[in-house]
């Protein structure tokens, strides 16, 4: 892809249901190192839309400008040498009318040197409106990975949804790159195949033989594949960067709080960071057990409340 001008910034949308909310903030923060309450974000970090059940799309910023006039000028030295365009307004929040975006993107289109082509174009830009300022660059719209997962020939009643999962990975390792990660309590597999969907080098274990078919059946129906063997968080030797653990909570794996602290004391010995997923509070034992609570999160569905947090 030919680039007019190096891209320095970039702006994401986002949307989500309200009990998730939390959820969504803490992964932008997790990518981000801030958050958004109006949906929208701009930030120098590249991140693919599709990585986030949460992200709409990215447009990676060419041209900005104070005003819509300042920004059609610069558009105006736009030139895409023979390429096919669409140019397309972002909304965001209650924004404009559907006319009025449509009059915009016309309007920005005839200054375009290329040729337009609505329907199949090579290129897509997008323009927005952010705290008063106008915006112009290569729009990248997300893909709902998350979705097509739920279709899996495995479930499982209490396991994470996938929408949840993904952005538990995301908090876990908003850059993966050289990362090496477990899933300990792996369960039907549903963050393992998050993380593999994403190139993320992860390993799975479980002590419940009966759920480990299960999760392997669903790694291998998207083609992906890890390890994914029988094995205790107690009795992990090897170390990771990273541990997710959603700890067992339903009446097959009722767990006291003495393992709760053993098995966080394990992960304590082999993982550096931490993210945890819980129906219950588990601050004092995850204290007790060596890790610092950095961030949480919660996420309410009816009256049914987890906690996602990460520990360093």
């Amino acid at each position: 892809m030919n680039l007019i001008l190096k891209t320095t910034n970039y702006v994401y949308t986002f949307a989500g249901y309200e009990d998730e909310r939390a959820l969504c903030q803490l992964e932008m923060r997790s990518f981000f190192g801030t958050d958004s309450d109006n949906g929208i974000l701009k930030s120098p970090i590249n991140i693919d839309p599709s990585r986030s059940p949460f992200m709409k799309e990215r447009i990676a910023i060419i041209y900005e400008g104070e005003s819509l006039e300042e920004l059609i000028k610069q558009v105006a030295g736009l030139n895409l040498e023979g390429e096919t365009f669409k140019v397309m307004y972002v909304k965001h929040g209650s924004a404009d009318r559907f006319e009025s975006r449509r009059s915009l993107e016309r309007q920005i289109g005839l200054k375009i040197n290329g040729v337009a082509d609505l329907h199949q174009p090579q290129r897509v830009f997008g323009v927005v409106h952010v705290n008063g300022r106008w915006m112009f660059g290569d729009y990248l719209k997300s893909e709902s990975v998350w979705f097509r997962h739920q279709q899996k020939p495995n479930q499982y009643s209490t396991a994470l949804s996938t929408r949840i999962a993904r952005a538990v990975v995301n908090i876990a390792l908003p850059n993966p790159t050289g990362m090496k990660a477990i899933d300990p309590c792996c369960g039907i597999g549903t963050v393992l195949v998050e993380a593999l969907s994403m190139g993320i080098n992860i390993v799975g274990s479980d002590r419940n033989p009966l759920v480990l078919r299960g999760a392997r059946e669903n790694i291998a129906h998207f083609g992906l594949s890890c390890e994914v063997k029988l094995a205790d968080i107690r009795a992990i030797h090897q170390d990771y960067d990273v541990a997710i653990i959603d700890l067992p909570y339903n009446l097959c794996s009722v767990i006291t709080p003495e393992e709760q602290l053993e098995m966080l004391q394990s992960a304590r010995r082999f993982a550096r960071k931490a993210v945890v997923v819980t129906v219950e509070s588990i601050d004092e034992i995850l204290v007790q057990s060596g890790f610092q609570i950095a961030d949480r999160a919660e996420i309410r569905k009816g009256s049914f409340t987890r906690e996602v947090l990460v520990c360093l």
